[in-house]
């Protein structure tokens, strides 16, 4: 059975979009984490070993700049790190939700550079607030958790679409931008709370880069270009290069030029005038409106683009 699982986990990491690949990466990392801490548990006579915690600490942000410097891999580690199972399954469901939003409409592969970055801006914010902040004086104050990298995501999909519509229970269908709204508002009031107040504060950065790095994408400015091509070409180091193929070669005719220009402008001209007409259909409408036909066109631009 275990076997079968993990098979499954495999093939959705490998065949899923961005948003799944996220959330399996957050839930191997919420069961590993959980399961150090059951093995320090169990070894220490019913009390977790404070090994336990040296190891956790070290894959978390820190309230000391210091610390953060030195360890700079906690920036990305931090955002993949979750230890209580609600905290985990909210950030998973917010994630799931509006990941799905961000990738349908701009493309799957802008997705996980707005988590990361959003992530990493947010962490930032929280170590700078906690230079100036009263949280940061009641000694070293640690964060873990994708809520600032799913805020991005979240304030991104509604600059996208501030209309599109969400089915709500016991309230029914609400437009995004109200969702959004209130999400933020709510951070905005817990911050005088002093209770998770670095939190607070690293939600709020996670939305001011969700709706900075759509702000740039309309001025021609893609943050995820360079975020894509850092993460391919780590990728390329774990991969066999294919061994050269010998034997004959495939020769190919190029038509004509202008052949091609036409060709090429049927290509463009055509899918652009049909996704234009499918996007105003989801903000007059939502998406269960689309029909299958127009669902996997969504699907098929948004894997190309």
């Amino acid at each position: 059975m275990l076997q079968s699982i993990l098979d499954d986990v495999r093939r959705e990491f490998r065949m899923g979009n961005m948003v799944t690949r996220l959330v399996i990466i957050n839930i191997v990392g919420f069961l590993l984490i959980n399961l150090v801490r059951l093995i320090f548990w169990l070894s220490n006579a019913g009390a977790v070993h404070p090994l336990y915690f040296q190891i956790r600490k070290f894959l978390t942000l820190s309230s000391e700049p210091w610390f953060d410097l030195t360890h700079p891999w906690v920036l990305i580690t931090s955002i993949f790190l979750h230890e209580g199972f609600w905290h985990l399954l909210w950030n998973m469901l917010f994630l799931f939700w509006f990941g799905r939003i961000v990738g349908d409409l701009i493309g799957n592969h802008r997705v996980m550079p707005i988590y990361v970055l959003g992530g990493v801006f947010a962490g930032l914010i929280f170590i700078l607030s906690a230079q100036f902040l009263a949280f940061g004086n009641h000694g070293e104050v640690y964060a873990l958790g994708a809520s600032g990298a799913v805020m991005a995501l979240v304030v991104a999909a509604g600059m996208i679409a501030p209309d599109y519509g969400l089915h709500l229970i016991l309230i029914g269908e609400v437009k995004l931008k109200y969702v959004v709204a209130v999400l933020v508002v709510l951070d905005l009031l817990s911050l005088a709370n002093d209770t998770n107040t670095g939190g607070h504060f690293a939600h709020l950065g996670g939305a001011f880069f969700g709706y900075l790095f759509i702000i740039l994408l309309r001025e021609g400015v893609d943050l995820s270009t360079w975020v894509n091509k850092w993460t391919a070409a780590f990728g390329a180091l774990f991969q066999n290069r294919p061994a050269k193929r010998k034997g004959p070669r495939l020769v190919y005719v190029q038509d004509p030029p202008a052949s091609r220009e036409k060709k090429s402008r049927t290509r463009v001209e055509n899918p652009q005038k049909k996704l234009d007409a499918i996007l105003e259909k989801i903000k007059q409408k939502g998406i269960d409106s689309l029909t299958d036909e127009e669902r996997d066109f969504l699907e098929n631009q948004s894997a190309d683009s």
